[in-house]
């Protein structure tokens, strides 16, 4: 267990470096002094240039892809427990490969598991996430996890929106418990979008369950990933007879022509978090910083404190507006 009588130190992975400043300058401490060393081939090889025997480590990197930020993580990892940290926790803003969290076609792997497993081998002894794609993922794991909540950013942001009809949406089945958090904090109804798939980021059909003629409709998703589902669900709810429609979505992967699905959507913005760094700037993106949430988070689990107290509305946790 972590103890109060060690130091701590927090280290940033490269794909999360900006985060992991913001991090521990809420923390008001200092990055631990860590280089990446590359090899001509691209191998690459994690170094702590400072002690960090009896410390306990915070490592911050979210996995998403390339592969290589969870193996870079992986290392990390191994560094510490082979230089003697005390406790190594290893902080996962975004945890990537969490859609592949269970069977639903033969002969596929479950990779979330397989994620699990591995930074448990390499010598994690607790994982810090947030909002993972199914909150049973937290049973993939026989270590700790603290499974933070965006809820407690996202929730602020839109109350200070002021928005008249307010009503939340779900744009699929699978997301409507996520939804009915934000319904219930915001006191508002609930509509769902129920889309059959062909394949992976290809959506067949769409409709919609509820009334939604004059409402101004806040989206809820934990990924956007090609913004395929996000856009196609805004302009369905438009068509309905929707006043306005926004989305908040924790993670902005953004991967494929998402910033074009977004920028030629019918959608007011789109709200997410600074979990995966954005590749570009857009006028209809906002970005909230988690970096306040996670400082707390940090400090709560050194000094052996609450973690669910982080998830009351309005416990102070800053609701950054970064661009």
């Amino acid at each position: 267990m972590p103890s109060r009588f060690n130091p701590v130190k927090l280290f940033a992975g490269s794909a999360s470096s900006g985060l992991a400043d913001q991090i521990a300058q809420a923390s008001a401490r200092e990055l631990g002094d860590s280089t990446l060393s590359r090899f001509s081939d691209g191998e690459f090889q994690p170094i702590y240039n400072e002690s960090v025997r009896g410390c306990d480590v915070f490592l911050i990197q979210s996995t998403y892809a390339p592969s290589d930020n969870l193996m870079e993580l992986l290392l990390m990892i191994d560094a510490a427990k082979r230089a003697s940290a005390h406790y190594i926790t290893a902080v996962i803003p975004y945890f990537g490969l969490a859609r592949q969290d269970r069977k639903d076609k033969p002969r596929v792997a479950i990779g979330a598991k397989m994620v699990a497993n591995l930074l448990a081998a390499a010598g994690a002894h607790r994982i810090m996430t947030m909002d993972l794609h199914a909150a049973q993922i937290q049973g993939f794991f026989d270590i700790p996890v603290d499974h933070l909540d965006a809820s407690v950013i996202m929730v602020p942001y839109i109350k200070s929106l002021k928005l008249p009809n307010l009503t939340i949406a779900s744009p699929d089945m699978g997301g409507t418990a996520r939804a009915r958090v934000f319904a219930k904090a915001l006191n508002a109804e609930v509509v769902i979008c129920d889309k059959q798939r062909k394949r992976a980021n290809e959506i067949e059909s769409m409709s919609v369950i509820g009334d939604v003629k004059g409402k101004d409709i806040v989206l809820v998703d934990d990924i956007c990933d090609t913004a395929g589902t996000l856009t196609k669900a805004a302009a369905l709810l438009i068509e309905k007879g929707a006043n306005s429609v926004r989305a908040v979505c924790t993670h902005g992967v953004l991967s494929g022509k998402a910033y074009e699905n977004i920028e030629n959507s019918v959608l007011e913005e789109l709200i997410i978090c600074d979990t995966i760094p954005l590749k570009r700037a857009s006028d209809k993106i906002r970005v909230l910083s988690v970096a306040d949430l996670f400082s707390k988070a940090i400090a709560n689990v050194y000094e052996h404190g609450s973690i669910s107290d982080l998830f009351r509305m309005g416990d102070g946790v800053q609701a950054t507006v970064k661009f």
